[in-house]
């Protein structure tokens, strides 16, 4: 079975909007032309950045979480291809690999109820093989040298990113997340909330620092875990930063960064974070736009990034209409960590 949806030089013109006399981002990236060898050709390309969607909301429903999270990657993607490329951002630097192929999992999902036990194990199954899928494209991407960008899906992705940055490298590395939720459940089967404590107790990930975590949406044994284990796991509270105010944002943010600065990172933002934004567990009490613009571009900036995930946005929630307006953050989001990386002084 296939793992990647590969992306044609006219995928990429149907969603540029372009204009006389202006050069879309989407004009200048670069697009693979063969399925087979789309590997060599990516290692041979002058492009830094590889732009991946995974158009999938399984996971989050295994967490037993709202679907919607496989509507994120297409918008994203007709955002940022739209953006205009010019000195502070130059679409030569990025290449539309595609998606992972996850269309014959989404249909088998569709009839399966988390609330039946065993629907739930199918929905755990199903999260276990788009592991298999994303790792051997995020495999592939890494040992080419290149940076991936993943947009869509649940953080039940982290993990497999995760592991194939690692089995690519022949190391464990660092990850950054900002999230209201470490993400760090027990090792249950496969879904949204347990991506990182499979990756940690795998030996995928060595340090684990979690930024502005909300106190009251995390388990009194996850908190445990970060304690009996804080010599590779940290986070930062939300509620230090915005509430008590006893910390500020940037402070905080740098020490966050601090504690994976050692070694290769993988940045994860997960859109939960992001005050109304629509998302699996949409927050009215989040930090801004311009502060995830703030994180990402920091990351990139002060890090060895080896990877940008943007996990859980859900444009189109599984009960609501359509939110255009998350699609062009995550571009924003893109840019910005593009950017962050080109501004590296190491």
């Amino acid at each position: 079975m296939k793992s990647l949806e590969l992306y044609s030089k006219k995928d990429i013109e149907h969603l540029t909007r372009k204009r006389t006399n202006e050069i879309k981002i989407g004009e200048d990236v670069t697009v693979l032309k063969s399925e087979k060898n789309w590997e060599e050709e990516l290692l041979n390309s002058n492009c830094k950045f590889v732009l991946l969607g995974i158009p999938e909301d399984i996971g989050v429903k295994a967490n037993y979480g709202r679907g919607g999270a496989h509507t994120a990657w297409k918008p994203a993607l007709d955002s940022f291809l739209s953006q205009q490329s010019n000195e502070f951002l130059n679409g030569k630097e990025v290449c539309v690999l595609g998606h992972i192929f996850v269309e014959d999992l989404m249909e088998k999902s569709e009839s399966l109820q988390a609330k039946n036990k065993n629907d739930m194990a199918q929905l755990r199954n199903l999260v276990s093989i788009i592991d298999e899928r994303v790792t051997e494209v995020i495999t592939k991407i890494i040992s080419c040298k290149k940076v991936p960008i993943i947009v869509g899906g649940g953080h039940n992705n982290s993990y497999p990113i995760i592991k194939g940055s690692s089995l690519a490298l022949d190391k464990k590395i660092n990850v950054i997340n900002c999230d209201p939720h470490t993400d760090f459940r027990p090792l249950e089967g496969r879904h949204s909330g347990n991506g990182f404590s499979y990756a940690y107790k795998e030996d995928y990930m060595n340090n684990y620092s979690v930024f502005c975590m909300h106190e009251q949406y995390n388990t009194a044994s996850v908190l445990k875990d970060f304690t009996a284990n804080n010599h590779h796991l940290y986070f930062s509270r939300y509620e230090d930063v915005f509430v008590r105010e006893s910390k500020n944002y940037s402070d905080t943010l740098l020490q966050n960064i601090g504690f994976v600065k050692n070694e290769v990172c993988g940045v994860e933002i997960d859109l939960d974070a992001i005050t109304n934004v629509p998302s699996s567990a949409k927050t009215s009490s989040g930090i801004s736009p311009v502060q995830a613009r703030q994180y990402v571009y920091q990351c990139g900036k002060n890090l060895s990034a080896l990877y940008l995930h943007i996990a859980e946005g859900a444009p189109i929630l599984s009960h609501i209409k359509a939110d255009n307006k998350t699609g062009k953050l995550i571009g924003y989001l893109i840019a910005d960590f593009i950017k962050g990386v080109g501004d590296r002084s190491f």
